[in-house]
């Protein structure tokens, strides 16, 4: 049976549109609006020429950087051919796109850049029967698997990326992932794929007889026949020395799919019925043969179960040597942990109770996991593995057959990686020989050499991940600011090619080549078969326009790097790059001090170099997490945590000149970050482009000053509380006629938005009326309760609840006389005014924490505000101890495990919980449903991410469709739950979601806790 999974695009096919006058384009300023016009008439598709597009698509996941001539969101495979024949007939090149998650520099090229991820995305059909799913190029990876999971199938190949790269990519680069010892690579299951040739040609290639090539080979014929005589002359003249030179691997995707081709032709050979598929050729051919726009790919069946073991070594030359044997048992996946990653893990408050689990003296471990039909055939799986492995091999096991604790064991295989990239120094972990692959019997003699050669140039490297197909990821610490550093990266990566020429394997047995690997092919490979390489490139391309330079081109592994001996950072003073807090621009140097502190290596600069490219925040919705909540709701790269990062770094850099604090920059790039600090969490380097913004906001105000709405904004607290002293009347100023269009006119305040109503008692004077039930001797805790600002002037009930459920546990409670944590001054840049409001609220807290009593904040973003916020604002004993002592009030209930004594009488009605961003991204966010299930009720925790509101920025006229795009996610995610009740701890959360249509303001967690206690 066929499925249609609806996702496919209502067609754009592209209007009839006057010729223009021929172009010439060489590259050139002058010339390239005139190459924008003549595309924008040929595609229905979107075209974007302007520097920031330009610089956005700069840089992938590798260490490369070059600047396209352009970006081309094609909508149809009419729009590519009309791209790429038009570009043909003037010599301009063109890269097809996927995520732009490589790690070799293959997807940059100074070319017309085709991304299929915008438009080019849907699932078109799902054919259960026959096992096969047919979409379009730009569909990521997680979707097409989302698509075809009805049926009980999947796409067998697993790259790590999976859930933001592209199918076209997968194929491009021929990728897998863990499980490729069970699935092999992306080769397998392409079936065939819609291609535009180089010439604009559309055509379809996929299984073909050998007759049916001979008939259609003519070298001096059409572009796919001289495509069919090249193929053809290589399956009967080159078979041999394809077969003598490929190194036998399950992994490798240096160079062309030749292997493959030969293969099925020698069994063609023997049965005149027997085909070869050309579609499989364009696997590993990284855009440089043809574009791809649709592929048919054959699905596997997803596993009835898993079980895993961890494997324990007392070192890493005993686990790499123990593969072998290990991979007899028919593992799905085998996975490697070295001593480095472990050191990392268990130095991290993340990783460190997940490094915990092994045992004592562990110096390597392998991830061992099996799939199985039934749970009794998982359990013998890892009985069988264990009893041979353990004793003489591994000293020690974990076994798991649970998903929560195979869970944890993957947690620690991919613990280190996060700590590898967040590094702010100028050394790195640059990717540029990290998947070279060995045969699994060659791996410790392999591991050895290695470690030898990084020694000679006084560096290191960690070891982990695919041991079983023997691709290890290695990343050398190096810096390529500098010439002996860049010299180090190209010494390491020729003597590291020679050792895997000299154990029979592969360059690349994962990432492919690109900028990085190219230059190797031809010692990998030989002269002759670099020479097949480039006549099957011709052969397809015969002007070498598609992605040139790569696998069989010229480019050099030392030149276009993001960061080379040349590179410039706008210049900052040396005292405040680790944390200054003048705030005054340099005028001697053109630069600026940073106003925060910054205790990273590099500060500010370090930060905003360190995004590595690998795209974790261009994921969707469905995938979990927090971040990126603006591009989740565009799907623009501009409004990712990656395009944020490199066009800050850009500006600062020059490559956007003069561009650092313009009104087009901070419109363009950094205004619709709305610092949810998801980034800080969710991506693997913990770029804070919160904090970055802040600091741009900041450096804005001190050149240009701020306008009126961001000063009410900042000094919302003295408006609320004049708003609470004439509450009634107050609240009924924004009803009267003409009022909303007034305050949209004037202060750019949305007028569909629902604005606070005050309350005429503040929480503050109703408990200074009524005071502490618990007296301070009767308690074994005391809490100074700050009622942020929305607590005490607008949501007194808030507050009163927090009372009501501390003094039910026994706390003594007093409240604060402050009531601005200084988070709205600090959201809207104000630095300064944040500081200042810091320090008085230290002055005021830090006497009673000495004291012994603990801070309570109702609501998140004033917690995180003191918990974090706060020390980036100031230094000292006492802020540390201010923001040590500081807690949500879920989190201060959970933390100390109050009110496990208390008799709940819960009402019995199942909630929903969405957490708020700021304590998602301080890894706070569960405490709140700890407790409402220990209260007795049924929670539906949501992993959720923004609600949007963020603050003012919800309120902004400007900013209101994307407020409400982004809470439409939520709104998705809400509807889907099962609960009676919604419940979020936000301010903004309550708003955003109280806003929807037909739908009450949600209660606080607390106040759920309070009615509770009836």
């Amino acid at each position: 049976m066929a499925s249609d999974s609806g996702a496919a695009r209502e067609s754009r096919a592209t209007p009839e549109r006057d010729e223009r006058a021929d172009y010439d384009y060489r590259g050139g300023e002058t010339e390239r609006p005139g190459l924008e016009a003549a595309l924008d008439e040929r595609v229905a598709g979107d075209v974007r020429f302007d520097d920031y597009s330009r610089e956005l698509y700069a840089t992938d996941a590798s260490a490369y950087e070059v600047t396209p001539v352009g970006v081309v969101f094609p909508a149809s495979t009419e729009d590519v051919s009309s791209v790429v024949s038009y570009c043909a007939a003037r010599e301009i090149p063109v890269l097809p796109r996927g995520g732009g998650t490589s790690l070799a520099g293959q997807a940059v090229n100074e070319a017309v850049v085709l991304d299929f991820t915008r438009y080019m995305d849907a699932v078109e059909e799902v054919d259960a029967e026959a096992a096969t799913a047919r979409a379009e190029a730009g569909v990521v990876l997680s979707d097409l698997n989302e698509a075809t999971s009805e049926f009980g199938l999947k796409f067998a190949p697993d790259p790590a990326a999976g859930d933001r790269s592209a199918l076209g990519g997968a194929i491009g680069n021929n990728s897998t992932g863990a499980h490729s010892l069970q699935y092999g690579k992306t080769d397998a299951y392409v079936e065939s794929c819609e291609v535009v040739l180089a010439d604009g040609t559309v055509t379809t290639l996929g299984e073909v007889t050998l007759t049916e090539l001979r008939d259609g080979a003519n070298q001096d014929g059409a572009l796919l026949e001289r495509v069919y005589a090249e193929v053809l002359r290589i399956v009967e003249e080159e078979a041999g020395e394809v077969e003598a030179q490929y190194p036998d691997l399950k992994r490798n995707v240096s160079g062309y799919n030749l292997d493959a081709l030969v293969e099925e032709a020698r069994e063609a050979q023997q049965d005149p019925d027997a085909t070869v598929n050309l579609a499989r050729l364009l696997a590993g051919s990284e855009g440089t043969l043809a574009v791809i726009t649709e592929a048919t790919v054959a699905l596997e069946p997803v596993p009835e179960t898993t079980s895993a073991a961890l494997l324990a070594y007392d070192s890493l030359d005993a686990a790499m040597r123990d593969v072998p044997a290990i991979l007899d048992h028919d593992a799905a996946a085998v996975e490697l942990v070295d001593d480095v990653l472990l050191d990392l893990a268990r130095n991290t408050a993340e990783f460190a109770d997940v490094a915990a689990m092994l045992p004592d003296g562990t110096e390597a471990a392998l991830l061992v996991e099996f799939y199985a039909d039934s749970e009794d055939e998982g359990v013998a799986k890892i009985d069988e593995l264990l009893a041979d492995r353990v004793g003489d091999h591994a000293f020690d096991a974990l076994e798991a057959h649970d998903d929560a604790t195979q869970e944890r064991f993957w947690k620690l295989r991919k613990a280190g990686l996060p700590i590898l990239l967040s590094r702010t120094s100028d050394e790195k972990h640059i990717s540029f020989i990290e998947d070279c692959a060995v045969p699994p019997e060659h791996l410790a003699d392999y591991v050895a050499d290695f470690q030898k050669i990084l020694a000679d140039h006084d560096t290191f490297a960690s070891f982990y991940a695919h041991a079983g197909p023997g691709v290890l990821h290695v990343r050398p610490l190096v810096s390529t600011k500098d010439v002996s550093g860049v010299e180090a990266m190209r010494d390491i990566a020729d003597r590291v090619t020679d050792l895997v020429v000299e154990y029979g394997g592969s360059v690349s047995g994962e990432h492919g080549d690109g900028r990085a690997r190219t230059q190797w092919n031809r010692k990998l490979y030989g002269d002759r078969l670099w020479g097949v390489f480039r006549d099957l490139k011709t052969a397809f391309d015969p002007d070498w326009l598609l992605n040139p330079g790569q696998v069989c081109g010229d480019v050099s592994m030392t030149e276009n790097l993001r960061f080379d001996p040349g590179y410039e950072f706008e210049a900052v003073s040396a005292s405040s790059a680790s944390g200054g807090s003048s705030g005054e621009r340099s005028e001697s140097d053109g630069g600026f001090d940073p106003a925060l502190n910054w205790q990273n290596d590099n500060g500010m600069q370090g930060m905003a170099e360190l995004c590595h490219g690998c795209g974790g925040c261009r994921t969707k919705q469905s995938e979990g997490g927090v971040m990126c909540p603006t591009y989740r709701a565009a799907e623009e790269e501009s409004l990712s945590t990656r395009g944020r990062a490199n066009a800050l770094r850009q500006a600062m850099s020059g490559d956007l000149p003069n561009e650092q604090f313009t009104d087009e920059f901070a419109d363009e790039i950094m205004d619709l970050c709305i610092g949810c600090k998801g980034c800080a969490r969710d991506c693997p380097s913990e770029v804070d482009m919160a904090k970055l913004k802040t600091e741009v906001s900041h450096a804005r105000h001190q050149r240009d000053g701020a306008n009126l709405r961001e000063r009410v904004f900042a000094n919302v607290d003295e408006l609320a509380k004049w708003g609470s002293r004439f509450a009634p009347l107050a609240n009924r100023l924004p009803d009267l006629p003409g009022a909303r269009a007034f305050l949209e006119r004037t202060l750019g305040i949305a007028r569909e938005r629902s604005l606070p109503e005050f309350a005429s008692e503040s929480f503050q004077d109703w408990f200074r009326e009524r005071g502490a039930a618990v007296a301070r001797e009767d308690a074994e805790r005391r809490v100074v309760l700050f009622a942020d600002t929305y607590t005490n002037y607008a949501n007194p009930e808030v507050g009163k609840a927090v009372v009501r459920v501390l003094e039910a546990t026994g706390v003594h409670v007093r409240v604060a006389d402050r009531t601005d944590s200084g988070r709205p001054a600090h959201s809207k840049g104000f630095v300064e005014q944040a500081r200042d409001t810091a320090r008085a609220n230290v002055a005021e807290l830090a006497p009673r924490v000495a004291d012994g009593w603990d801070v309570v904040v109702p609501e998140p973003s004033d917690a995180v505000m003191f918990q974090s916020d706060l020390l980036d604002l100031c230094s000292g004993e006492d802020v540390e101890v201010v923001a040590d002592n500081t807690y949500g009030v879920c989190e201060y209930l959970d933390t100390f495990r109050l009110g496990d004594d208390v008799e709940w009488e819960t009402p019995g009605d199942s909630l929903t919980y969405h957490g708020h961003c700021h304590q998602k991204a301080t890894k706070k966010d569960h405490h709140a449903v700890g407790v409402l299930r220990r209260a007795g009720y049924a929670v539906d925790p949501l992993d959720s991410g923004c609600c949007g509101m963020a603050g003012s920025f919800g309120y902004e006229a400007e900013h209101y469709s994307m407020s409400r795009a982004i809470g439409r996610l939520l709104f998705e995610q809400v509807e889907d739950s099962d609960a009676d009740t919604v419940v979020a701890p936000g301010e903004s959360c309550r708003t955003q979601l109280g806003d929807r249509e037909g739908e009450g303001r949600p209660p606080h967690p607390v106040e759920k806790l309070a009615d509770a206690l009836d």
